[in-house]
């Protein structure tokens, strides 16, 4: 495995692998990983990767900083290599040339969030740690639940009362320990990560665990793949639309994207956009104002899955936007909701989190932040059976008639 040792994105302090578990010794800051590969690019196969007949992220095995641990007919082995689709529908009716959208709620548990868990159950495995629990609104908690139970693992879940239904009956229906607090989720993480402590329970939380990100780059591994190494030159310079709450997804994706720079396999960084909510928008408010710190709000969106207080990876999400030369904005309730049926008749089924992409993106074309003639992907983060209610808000109502061809007529107005 090449992973040499990790480093603070805060402070740039460097530690042994087996130094550190979750953040900063020193100043409490996230971890990067760093690998061999970076000094040595040639000691990774690009043609290997690319002709392996391996349909998850254990493709990348050789980049990623947990071994393949195995267990190939589980959900566990089944992550990753999402479909990117091209529809033509929506690309003529925004007057694009080129859109993609990533479809996460393909994966075993329907969203992004498996790619996290899968690294950090591996990583669990390889520790022969039994317990792992997490602080969540219900995503990553699921694909935690989902990747546990697939190897026999306990997942116990922290996730506020709010939480969605469907969500919290996928926790539930995985076997996880479930606990819901009258709270919010910034107060079930630091509950959580009280009770790693208190119980030596290993700790999934994203902004916390370095492994998280790890298994959030397979994402832009696969962009690269699917998009940037297919397309070549015409596709270099990439927009990608990424919905961001706590900053964990986005500084994922852009780590993938590090890696492949410094393999020496793209020549620059796509450009990220970092889509928040308005109600939720403490990484925008900081960006907007040209400022590294990061100021926690009161949270209130539909989009739960990205709907965060306090950004717990913002500082270094804020880094990576400015680094790839992208920016942040902010779309409203009402425009996420909108972007929900737009998506459905194109065929995907989405929930309010991964419809603020979308909605972002379309905000960027009437904002001229993005031109026509560029291409964009769209980074879908799970499906819209998450969260029912949110979508039959989005919709007209069907109307009830009676069974006779008369009504069926009036209703269908035809």
């Amino acid at each position: 495995m090449p992973l040499s040792y990790f480093q603070c994105s805060e402070c740039g302090q460097c530690f042994e692998p087996d130094q550190v578990t979750y953040n900063c010794l020193t100043c409490g800051g996230n971890l990067d990983a760093h690998f061999s590969f970076e000094e040595n690019p040639d000691e990774i196969n690009q043609s290997a990767i690319l002709e392996s007949g391996e349909a998850s992220i254990w493709r990348y095995a050789p980049l990623l900083a947990a071994p393949d641990p195995g267990f190939n007919n589980t959900p566990l082995h089944q992550v990753g290599l999402t479909p990117v689709y091209q529809p033509e529908s929506l690309r003529k009716s925004l007057g694009m040339q080129e859109l993609w959208i990533k479809d996460e709620s393909r994966n075993p548990s329907a969203s992004f969030k498996d790619r996290a868990s899968a690294l950090v159950v591996a990583r669990a495995i390889e520790s022969d740690i039994q317990t792992i629990i997490a602080a969540s609104t219900g995503n990553a908690g699921a694909a935690l639940a989902c990747m546990a139970a697939s190897v026999g693992k306990q997942a116990v879940i922290i996730a506020p009362r709010s939480a969605p239904p469907a969500k919290v009956a996928q926790l539930l229906t995985f076997g996880a320990r479930v606990v819901l607090v009258d709270g919010n989720y910034d107060q079930a993480f630091d509950l959580s990560i009280e009770a790693s402590h208190e119980f030596g329970w290993y700790n999934r939380n994203t902004g916390y665990n370095p492994f998280t990100v790890e298994g959030k780059k397979t994402a832009g591994l696969e962009i690269w793949e699917q998009v940037l190494h297919k397309r070549g030159k015409s596709a270099q310079n990439l927009t990608i639309f990424i919905p961001v709450g706590d900053g964990n997804i986005l500084s994922g994706v852009a780590k993938g994207f590090v890696d492949l720079l410094a393999l020496g396999w793209i020549e620059r960084l796509p450009r990220l956009v970092g889509v928040q909510a308005e109600g939720s928008a403490a990484i925008y408010n900081a960006f907007k104002a040209g400022v590294n710190e990061i100021t926690p709000l009161r949270a209130k969106t539909v989009a739960d899955s990205i709907s965060v207080d306090l950004p717990r990876d913002g500082e270094r999400a804020l880094k990576r936007v400015n680094q790839s030369g992208g920016y942040y904005l902010t779309v409203s309730d009402q425009e996420i909701l909108q972007a929900i049926p737009r998506l459905g008749k194109a065929g995907l089924f989405v929930e309010p989190a991964a419809a603020a992409a979308f909605a972002g993106l379309q905000a960027a074309l009437r904002q001229g932040l993005h031109q026509s003639d560029e291409p964009a992907l769209v980074l879908c983060t799970g499906s819209g059976l998450k969260d029912i209610n949110a979508a039959m808000r989005a919709v007209e109502p069907a109307p009830i008639i009676e069974p006779t061809l008369k009504q069926l007529k009036e209703a269908l107005h035809v």
